[in-house]
């Protein structure tokens, strides 16, 4: 059928050439730090399950207690007939969780940070992003119709200079903990530079949520802000808390802006009730066990000791994300490789994800490593970096 597609097969190719092409692995276990693949056993180095709860046996016996009570389904969008009891509970309990008026549910990360740009601007009004932000924060930047400007990553003094002469309403959006670098956002400053400009902030604390913070109640948490500082809050569920689906947390008025004028969560179906129990099991295993944070940072800081005695380059990350900086995007494809065929799955990470010339490996830990782990994984990269030598 190439006949009928000869310039997007002509593109694939030159995808292919740059060392950009993308595929997918059949994983054929449940997810962890062990994973099966293909037939083969490895141990896994690329999950966003940081405190290991995706497969937890409470998290698991919650979803299925909540399936005999509410079935597969949710059966409509929350504003019809799909808004459970389950989801109501769980908003309460992440609004509790994060300090705030409220929460809403959103069935993914991505339509959580469309729908909230685009429902708080409109083409009258600016919105101010960092340069490294998700994918789903630029996009929900651009489609909302307001005046786009990117800052210099975590600089506020450009940000600043860009917001002299912004008119009509003025949302910041950033990151909380970078999800390609493992670097924080600062948030504090942020937050200063935000009420000197009678600016909005928005922060998606997608990899700080249940990981950064005493608590695990993320960024916000770590730099001792609250809702008035950081007005706009939005987690996702499927990586710290380990199932599936975001929210956005704020005051009353937001909320209630967002059920009101939020498309992404008017018209799409509520996410199944089932999950939102197993997120309700998974939150009160996020706040009550601390030792998963304390391990994720022992971790760490082991790996970083290694690769650093290795000679490799890190990035400065302080989470549970450890980046190894490649640059050329097919050695790190290479390496990719050589690590899956020596029994560890970690993912090369390539441009249009992170800029060109900055490919990286990007290595992620779980609660559920071990420091033996680490270890393999160090001796791994000592012996194919020696072979490319």
């Amino acid at each position: 059928m190439v006949h009928l597609f000869p310039e997007l097969a002509a593109g694939l190719e030159d995808i292919a050439q740059q060392g950009l092409y993308r595929s997918r692995r059949i994983i054929e276990s449940p997810q962890g730090i062990n994973l099966k693949v293909n037939g083969r056993n490895i141990v896994n180095f690329c999950s966003n399950d940081y405190l290991g709860l995706a497969n937890h046996a409470d998290v698991v016996n919650a979803f299925k207690s909540g399936a005999d009570q509410y079935g597969v389904g949710s059966g409509s969008a929350h504003l019809i007939c799909g808004h459970s009891a389950a989801h109501h509970a769980l908003e309460e309990e992440l609004a509790a969780f994060t300090g705030r008026d409220r929460a809403l549910l959103f069935s993914t990360g991505y339509m959580a940070n469309m729908g909230v740009i685009s429902a708080l601007l409109g083409r009258n009004d600016a919105v101010f992003e960092d340069r490294l932000n998700h994918a789903s924060l630029l996009d929900g930047g651009l489609m909302s119709g307001a005046r786009f400007k990117r800052y210099v990553h975590a600089n506020v003094a450009d940000l600043g200079t860009k917001l002299e002469n912004a008119a009509g309403n003025k949302l910041i959006v950033t990151d909380g903990v970078f999800s390609m670098d493992g670097d924080f956002a600062p948030l504090r400053e942020l937050a200063v530079v935000a009420k000197n400009h009678n600016a909005w902030l928005m922060v998606d604390d997608a990899h700080g949520l249940g990981v950064v913070g005493e608590r695990g109640g993320g960024i916000v948490e770590h730099y001792g802000l609250n809702q008035d500082d950081v007005p706009v809050l939005m987690g996702t569920l499927g990586k710290g808390l380990g199932t599936f689906g975001a929210f956005v947390a704020g005051s009353e008025v937001l909320i209630e802006t967002l059920i009101q004028k939020a498309r992404t969560y008017i018209y799409t179906t509520a996410l199944p009730a089932a999950v939102a129990e197993a997120t309700r099991a998974s939150l009160k295993i996020a706040i009550e066990e601390n030792w998963r944070r304390d391990k994720l940072k022992q971790l760490s800081e082991r790996f970083r000791l290694g690769a650093d005695q290795l000679g490799l380059t890190l990035m400065a990350s302080p989470s549970a994300i450890q980046p190894i900086l490649i640059g050329d995007s097919q050695t790190a494809v290479d390496i990719s490789t050589a690590l899956l065929d020596a029994g560890f799955l970690v993912s090369a990470i390539r441009p249009p994800t992170v800029p060109q010339g900055s490919a990286r490996l990007r290595v992620t830990f779980s609660a559920l490593h071990e420091q033996h782990h680490v270890d393999r994984l160090l001796d791994a990269l000592t012996k194919i970096i020696a072979g490319r030598m």
